[in-house]
């Protein structure tokens, strides 16, 4: 017997004005990453950037994991949620978010909050590189350490549950020999300020005729939750798509319990057709 799933209904005040688009982890599990607070996730205590910097050893701990980690999450595709926004196209897509799956998938009006896993960035020199002239390096300096933990778990920030990481070699930058540390916000760092403000400018020229939408984030982190409490400030209407709980659910105009693939895909047919109603007129 083949039960058909229910038809997403998208809500009247979606259907047209403008948008401004803020996503969490929850939009990126149908590509197989997983997210941090959702249904059956795992307790986790991800590495602050105070203990990043504290010493050799904890420092070992995080690229160890994050060296096997990456293979897995640089093979992620972007999803059919990820490819609705795409052809949404936001006045902003604001995301919480290193994946770098919007950017795949073609977003272009977009803020990566907390940057992207694929960039690394010396902590002396300030140079930037991209994830793979570092990853072949530690695979040469660490022979044969995929093969020993193929069995690792993968986490949401890229990474990996391993505890025997006190052999792992973790390369300096080759120009300067510094530390090498991945280009995000690591928890203890704040936001570089340009961004907030590009997306506070953003949320600002919302009215009440358009809609901050929240999808696939629990809003625990304020680094997200700020520009959906700016919004509900300003009188803008904010709706929110998550499964379970968030930290804005007082403020929300509308907060739906579903998918973040199949509420976007439904809701990219229904502006669509709206477009093309008005259009015609």
């Amino acid at each position: 017997m083949t039960v058909e799933a229910p038809e997403v209904v998208v809500p009247d005040l979606l259907r047209d004005g403008r948008l401004v688009v803020l996503t969490g982890a929850g939009l990126s599990t149908d590509s197989g990453i997983p997210d941090y607070r959702g249904p059956g996730s795992r307790a986790r205590q991800p590495m602050t950037y105070q203990e990043f910097v504290s010493g050799p050893a904890a420092r070992q701990r995080y690229w160890a994991r994050s060296h096997l980690g990456w293979g897995r999450m640089r093979g992620a595709s972007p999803n059919a949620g990820h490819l609705a926004l795409a052809a949404l196209d936001p006045e902003l897509l604001i995301t919480q978010n290193v994946d770098g799956l919007h950017e795949a998938a073609g977003s272009r009006r977009l803020v990566a909050l907390h940057g992207r896993i694929a960039d690394v960035v010396c902590l002396s020199c300030r140079r930037t590189t991209g994830r793979a002239r570092l990853e072949q390096r530690m695979t040469a300096a660490n022979p044969g350490f995929h093969d020993a933990h193929a069995g690792a778990v993968t986490r949401p920030d890229g990474d990996v549950d391993l505890d025997d990481t006190a052999d792992f070699v973790v390369p300096d930058c080759d120009d300067c020999g510094g530390i090498l540390k991945p280009d995000v916000v690591f928890f203890g760092e704040n936001v570089p300020p340009q961004r907030v403000q590009q997306c506070y400018e953003a949320v600002d020229a919302l009215t009440r005729d358009d809609v901050l939408l929240s999808v696939g984030s629990s809003l625990t982190v304020m680094s997200g939750f700020r520009f959906v409490r700016r919004a509900a400030r300003a009188g803008v209407p904010v709706v929110i798509v998550n499964r379970g709980a968030t930290r804005g659910d007082d403020l929300a105009s509308m907060k739906l319990e579903l998918g973040c693939s199949e509420f976007l895909t439904a809701l990219v047919g229904v502006r669509s057709a709206a477009a093309e109603v008005g259009s015609s007129r």
